[in-house]
């Protein structure tokens, strides 16, 4: 398994999280919500079928610009070119 940790500022609003919940349909992944924190923790148990190009996608279609908190797996980086920011 797998696990993501992602920060996403504004996913607090209600009709985010429910706009969340209907973009999940599209991933093969479990997530849980910390709506007080903007935050998403997901847990992944077949990696080869997401990538973050996929995860980033997902926030950016409802608005909002997902940063990725702690280690990134590298086997979700497949065919991502990524810039780490300081």
């Amino acid at each position: 398994m797998t696990e993501l940790l992602v920060y996403a500022p504004g996913l607090r609003e209600e009709e985010r999280i429910m706009h969340l919940g209907h973009q999940m349909d599209l991933l093969a992944a479990r997530y849980k919500v910390d709506a007080s924190h903007d935050m998403v923790y997901f847990e992944i148990d077949d990696p080869s079928r997401i990538t973050l190009r996929q995860v980033n996608e997902l926030f950016e279609s409802i608005g909002l610009k997902p940063r990725f908190v702690g280690h990134v797996p590298p086997e979700l980086k497949r065919g991502d070119v990524t810039e780490r920011l300081v």
